[in-house]
């Protein structure tokens, strides 16, 4: 029998990860798992906080990639609701209102491959104008050259999502469009211009609990580690190759996102898409496994999300502050 899990010893951050000693804390006992990652984060994150973060679309469909989970491809039959870049203010309108409601950080996403040079000028300057609102920004838009990265540092971007989606050895079963290698590149960019990395992937789409340990395997040798990681699982939707995926058990999410603040202590972790389906008590179990924040509103993207009067509900009756809230 293994010895108990110390959380002493995942405390500080390292980049020297095994796919082996990974693999192995996805073998532990759970309890024992989230007991270990509870205290891990509350030594990283003593106050109790979950920061609330809008996902916006800010260019929806037409897609090129062919990722089998998702609806904006033009590869898939799924129905999206296509538009172009939003122009500014009906962004900056959106931005308002998050932050009205409670979220501090607004996250914008455009379905390309990559941006071309004059889209990438309007969301900088979009980014500018969110930023001066005293928001938090994050921005996906693809994949990005070094001087795009370079340019949405000049216009104040906080963050970069750019997610690696699953293992590399799982990954040629969801795309073939785009390889492992270039998402590193691109996260490569994003950290040599000064830009935080958002990176993280999505469970429930076939992966075994090899290719989950391989991702965060990957995640975890990064340096420095992503400073947010979104933890999504599978949203299926009709007509994407993935619309009659077995649903993911929450106890494997809750695992998933345990290991995850073992391996990457200091960073925040994002409970992303999926959550329409979990409890309060799935919700609680996530929290004590390590998440400390969530999208905030009634969409991702495509995909649906909690009513934020729910959300808001939920986080006290469990004694969590909403970070950034003035009471």
């Amino acid at each position: 029998m293994n010895p108990p899990l110390d959380p002493k010893t995942f405390t500080t951050p390292r980049s020297d990860w095994t796919q082996e000693q990974v693999s192995a804390l996805f073998e532990a006992p759970l309890l024992e798992l989230v007991h270990a990652a509870h205290a891990v984060h509350r030594d990283h994150f003593p106050d109790a906080e979950v920061q609330l973060a809008t996902l916006l679309s800010i260019k929806t469909g037409g897609c090129p990639e062919d990722c089998a989970y998702c609806p904006q491809s033009v590869h898939h039959g799924a129905e999206v609701d296509n538009h172009k870049l939003l122009d500014k203010a009906a962004v900056l309108d959106a931005a308002r209102r998050a932050q009205a409601s409670g979220a501090t950080r607004f996250c914008m996403g455009a379905a390309w491959r990559s941006p071309r040079d004059k889209d990438l000028e309007r969301v900088a300057e979009i980014v500018s104008e969110v930023k001066s609102l005293g928001l938090e920004t994050c921005v996906t838009l693809g994949m990005l050259t070094a001087a795009q990265a370079q340019r949405l540092a000049e216009a104040g971007l906080d963050y970069y999502n750019h997610n690696l989606d699953t293992s590399a050895g799982f990954y040629d079963q969801i795309i073939s469009t785009r390889t492992y290698e270039s998402r590193i590149e691109t996260l490569a960019n994003v950290r040599n211009a000064g830009v935080s990395v958002c990176c993280g992937g999505i469970i429930g789409m076939g992966e075994g609990v090899t290719d989950r340990a391989e991702l965060l395997t990957t995640l975890a040798t990064l340096t420095p580690h992503p400073e947010s990681v979104p933890v999504n699982l599978l949203v299926p939707v009709e007509g994407t190759p993935l619309a009659d995926a077995d649903s993911v058990p929450t106890l494997e999410l809750v695992r998933m996102l345990a290991v995850a603040r073992l391996v990457m202590p200091a960073s925040t972790l994002r409970l992303s898409a999926g959550r329409t389906g979990l409890t309060p008590s799935d919700h609680a179990l996530c929290f004590m496994a390590g998440a400390n924040s969530i999208f905030y509103g009634d969409a991702l993207l495509t995909t649906p999300n909690p009513d934020d009067a729910a959300d808001l509900s939920l986080l006290k009756d469990l004694g969590l502050r909403v970070a950034g809230a003035t009471a």
